[in-house]
């Protein structure tokens, strides 16, 4: 980060580090961005050749009256406009050739470095900031990529080459171009000093405000049940003022540009003339010629106001190319780099935790604490506890979404860390606690876990889930369109979507957290007795609230505080386990109470 007391240069650094560091996108368009640059060249070379040809028509074509040569004078000033056209397009076509390819080959390389990152990373940058990066901040980065292929050198090129014509015609009317030069300069450079902080708080504002507008989308169904739609409203009208209020002072400073350049160019051009007038009436140079000098002055006015865009431009393309570099610094805290696929220690346990404790990324306080854990293949366990206990915490370490802070988690005898992701993922199957389905038919999203599943396996899924027979009532089965989210989905039919997805390819480990939470008690039921009898072989989490959803299982753990409060069955644990014998207390009925005691 870039703090106060750092010097302009030190900013001015900075600042070019990151641009240079995105430019490694365009190696694949290195002919483009010759092409591009090296025709607006060319266009330039023949601006420039327009005053001389101008001064030789006033000078020997109106001043004699000579008819043909002022036609040909014309004519050449018109070929010299067409093939200027010519070349304008051609490298407007390879600048936005490059450019565009540019903003591919970014938004790929950031996402694919987005998805290497790990919950933590992911959890402490916030994805409404990932998004504006991923759309707004690349967006602004491709444009500017755009305009520096087109007049990064062209509009250099231009003033300088109208100094040097100038300086042919008349060397002491060219010094007053050379006067102006400091000034423009002082003008251009203060106005980016200026501007390049305040764009990178319009950026960080326009994070917040898609945060808002996130919460607001994702949240509608809460906000309208509750009657916050003018409250909505009015936070998010503020959000927006504040961003508008930012842009407009950023504008502000950048509309300085052009009215202070034509000041400063218009004074001299005022200058020329009044000194011009008096070379003229000595002799010492044509009425042509300073009608040159003029066009020559306003062709320096217009590529300093080519300039003037182009500053602007770079200020925003620098505060993006900031805050993109910023997430490709972010380096993932969970990585299977080096990783290479491992064998199974035969006879070992499917899960094994030793003396893990893990806290969250930021935090000074443990979310699990001495957890020592062993469950056989083929065990079907529950865990449950309180809300914030740590239930998932628990079953987001066997994946690797987060590694454990102290002690091993192992999977088939090998620490998970030592797994490459592909091989260790490809044994497990996830139904989360919020289900998550994609755009797409219904057949799309059960092949997730395995993009080969055939219909044959599908289904068996499906039936496995209890969502075979709502999906066969559906018009296209399988074929049905679910759209964003399965918003066309009850809670219930979500839930037993994911459940089956997580089945599909027939896993080692399913994880299922707290993923009956929406269904009714008659389809809970059926969903434990089918997994009971067909995942012989498989090792089941189940994460539930329910005492009734895992009271039949093999293995219970009890979580408290972070802590395991007791292991065992439901009738040793309601024995045993205070805190179990609560839950249940809290959810069973008498009767079902006392048939426990005395068993």
């Amino acid at each position: 980060m870039i703090t106060d007391g750092q010097s302009m240069l030190s900013v001015g650094s900075c600042v070019e580090k990151n641009m240079f560091r995105l430019f490694r996108y365009l190696k694949n368009y290195k002919k483009e961005s010759v092409i591009g640059p090296l025709f607006k060249l060319i266009e330039a070379c023949f601006e420039l050749a327009v005053p001389l040809v101008m001064a030789n028509m006033i000078e020997k074509g109106i001043r004699n009256e000579d008819m043909p040569y002022i036609l040909k004078m014309g004519g050449i000033m018109v070929l010299l406009g067409v093939l200027g056209l010519a070349c304008s397009l051609t490298a407007q076509y390879f600048a936005a050739k490059a450019s565009v390819g540019f903003g591919t080959a970014l938004r790929t390389d950031l996402l694919r470095h987005i998805n290497k990152l790990s919950y933590a990373e992911i959890d402490s940058i916030g994805s409404s900031t990932l998004v504006t990066r991923m759309t707004a901040d690349i967006n602004t980065a491709q444009s500017g990529v755009n305009i520096l292929l087109r007049l990064l050198l062209r509009s250099p090129f231009i003033v300088v080459g109208a100094v040097i014509m100038a300086f042919t015609v008349s060397v002491r009317l060219t010094l007053i171009f050379l006067v102006i030069a400091p000034c423009l300069a002082f003008v251009i450079y203060k106005i980016m000093s200026l501007t390049i902080p305040r764009y990178k708080n319009i950026q960080k504002t326009l994070d917040r405000t898609n945060l808002l507008t996130g919460e607001a989308l994702s949240g509608a169904r809460v906000i309208r049940a509750f009657s916050r739609q003018h409250d909505e409203e009015k936070e998010f009208a503020a959000m927006t003022d504040e961003l508008t209020e930012l842009q407009i002072k950023a504008g502000r400073i950048s509309a300085l540009m052009n009215p202070l350049t034509y000041v400063i160019v218009n004074l001299a051009v005022a200058v020329l003339i009044r000194a011009g007038s008096v070379h003229v009436n000595s002799g010492s140079i044509t009425q042509g010629e300073l009608i040159a000098l003029i066009n020559y002055l306003n062709q320096i006015l217009l590529a300093l106001l080519a300039m003037a865009i182009l500053v602007t431009n770079i200020t925003k393309m620098q505060a993006s190319a900031i805050r993109i570099n910023d997430i490709f610094a972010v380096k993932p805290s969970v990585t299977d780099e080096g990783n290479t696929e491992v064998t199974e220690v035969s006879g070992a346990p499917c899960v094994e935790f030793c003396n893990v404790s893990f806290s969250y990324q930021g935090s000074d306080e443990y979310a699990l604490e001495d957890i020592d854990l062993t469950v056989k293949r083929g065990e079907t366990v529950g865990i449950i506890g309180g809300t914030g206990s740590g239930k998932s915490s628990v079953i987001n370490l066997i994946p690797r979404f987060y590694d454990a802070t102290k002690g091993q988690v192992l999977v088939d005898g090998v620490d998970v860390k030592k797994y490459p992701f592909s091989q260790l993922r490809s044994k497990i199957g996830i139904v989360p606690q919020r289900a998550v389905l994609f755009k797409g038919t219904i057949r799309d999203n059960m092949k997730w876990r395995n993009k080969y599943a055939d219909d044959e396996e599908i289904i068996r899924a499906l039936k496995l889930a209890q969502a075979y027979d709502f999906v066969m009532e559906k018009p296209d089965k399988l074929d049905e369109i679910i759209h964003q989210e399965g918003k066309n989905l009850s809670g219930g039919q979500r839930q037993r979507l994911t459940i089956a997805r997580a089945f599909v390819g027939s896993p080692e480990i399913v994880i299922l957290d707290d993923s009956a939470s929406a269904l009714d008690l008659a389809t809970d039921a059926k969903l434990r007795r089918a997994i009971a009898e067909e995942t012989s072989g498989m090792t089941v989490f189940i994460v539930s609230q329910r005492i009734s959803s895992i009271k039949n299982v093999d293995k219970i753990i009890v979580m408290d505080d972070g802590k395991i409060a007791g292991i065992g069955t439901h009738k040793e644990l309601f024995r045993s386990c205070e805190v179990y014998r609560e839950i249940c207390l809290s959810q069973l009925s008498e009767e079902e109470v006392r048939s426990i005691g005395k068993s």
